[in-house]
């Protein structure tokens, strides 16, 4: 679906890669990614966007010909295991069909999950030392 083969340096070049209509809702999934984890930090990893916080994976997501895939790591998909069963992909990965309202609002609660679940992370990891 991309139009360009390099790899995209910016979630904003990512984004321009895609039809109009695609490019709106990537720029909603990003905005929501941000409003739910507003110290999160943007760049691209795996040629896809990617979101890390405190140094650390939060989450991925990506465009492809008929869904928008997000991948919040297994413990994402596990926690939120009953909401997510119309949208499984693999064990890390949920797919949203691009003909089918994307549920920004689950979103928005996985990304939360995640960032609280980074964050314990660190905090455990500082107090080791």
């Amino acid at each position: 679906m991309k139009s360009s083969q390099s790899s995209p340096k910016t979630i904003d070049e990512y984004i321009a890669g895609f039809p109009s209509d695609v490019q709106d809702i990537l720029q909603k999934v990003r905005l929501t990614i941000r409003q739910a984890a507003p110290d999160a930090e943007e760049t691209i990893s795996y040629k896809i966007p990617t979101f890390t916080l405190n140094g650390k994976y939060l989450i991925y997501f990506a465009a492809y010909k008929k869904h928008i895939a997000l991948y919040p790591a297994p413990t994402g998909i596990e926690k939120f295991k009953q909401a997510l069963t119309a949208y499984g992909g693999g064990k890390g990965t949920l797919k949203f069909p691009l003909d089918k309202p994307i549920p920004y609002s689950l979103i928005t609660r996985i990304v939360k999950f995640r960032a609280k679940e980074n964050l314990g992370r660190a905090k455990a990891k500082a107090k080791q030392k």
